[in-house]
C-alpha cells in the first residue's frame, strides 16, 4: 500500500501577503483569481503546476530562473501576443493561454 502524498494542484502556495485585493483573469478559458501586484507567473502557478508545455517535446515547464533571464516562461494572450510571465504584471481581465496547439501558432518564435 502506497503512502505517497498527492501533489497539490498549484505549484506555488501563498503563505503571506494574502490581504491584497483579488484580480480576476482568464487562464486557458477559465476565469480565476490572483492578487493585485502578482506577476503573471505567480498568478498562473498559484492555479496550476506549470506555466506552459515545451514546444520541443511537450514536457511541462514551470519557469526556470523566475527572474527574466532564461526565456522559459513565455505564454500567450488569446490575441496571440507573447508575454514573459515572470516579468509581466497581472492585469484584471487578462486572457492567457498556457496550452497552445503548435499547429496553430502561425510561425511563432
Amino acid at each position: 500500500m502506497s503512502t505517497v502524498t498527492p501533489l497539490p494542484v498549484a505549484q506555488f502556495v501563498r503563505i503571506a501577503e494574502t490581504a491584497r485585493a483579488s484580480v480576476s483573469f482568464v487562464l486557458d478559458g477559465v476565469e480565476v483569481e490572483a492578487l493585485a501586484g502578482d506577476t503573471l507567473l505567480t498568478a498562473i502557478l498559484t492555479q496550476q503546476r506549470h506555466v506552459r508545455r515545451s514546444e520541443f517535446g511537450g514536457e511541462p515547464r514551470a519557469g526556470f530562473c523566475l527572474i527574466g533571464a532564461c526565456q522559459d516562461c513565455w505564454v500567450r494572450c488569446e490575441d496571440g501576443t507573447r508575454l514573459r510571465a515572470c516579468s509581466t504584471p497581472l492585469r484584471a481581465g487578462m486572457r492567457v493561454l498556457t496550452q497552445i496547439d503548435s499547429d496553430n501558432e502561425g510561425g511563432a518564435q
